[in-house]
């Protein structure tokens, strides 16, 4: 088995299958997909999340994630409270990959994070895809790893 990209990083897997549940957006909350004019929001939200100044300033990190092959909007899904603030987003590659999922401190706890990724379950499953896999850490994202597991992924090799 190859090792992870940092400590306590694992690779976990949802299998595609007829055992899906739609998404539930909680009141007050719309999903849509990325728009022109949505990146600097998500960069930010992204920032204050991960709180880590990993994704470097916007103008490095926006060419890097529009200009990868592996990139497509209609896979970027944002979530838009009542007042048109962003209050969470998953960025997920073509290959079925969630590269990040984020939600805004203040709206933790009302299922956003839920409502995304099964919605990047059903999106893959009707692109035909068999599962959907992410990276997540053990230790630094605990609350993340139990959503994860209470949506039925389970770990896998890293060369999946």
């Amino acid at each position: 088995m190859p090792r992870p990209p940092a400590p306590n990083d694992i690779r976990l897997r949802r299998i595609l299958d007829e055992t899906l549940v739609q998404p539930h957006w909680p009141d007050g909350f719309v999903m849509r997909c990325l728009e022109p004019g949505d990146a600097p929001a998500l960069h930010a939200l992204l920032g204050e999340v991960y709180n880590d100044g990993a994704e470097g300033p916007f103008e490095d990190w926006w060419p890097r994630i529009a200009d990868d092959p592996e990139f497509d909007p209609a896979l970027c899904f944002l979530v838009i409270d009542d007042r048109g603030r962003l209050a969470g987003a998953a960025l997920c590659w073509t290959s079925a990959f969630v590269k990040d999922l984020v939600v805004h401190a203040q709206d933790r706890g009302k299922g956003i994070g839920e409502a995304l990724m099964r919605h990047a379950f059903a999106v893959f499953r009707d692109r035909g895809a068999a599962h959907v896999d992410l990276k997540t850490n053990t230790v630094d994202s605990t609350a993340a790893v139990r959503l994860y597991n209470r949506l039925g992924m389970v770990e896998v090799d890293w060369e999946g």
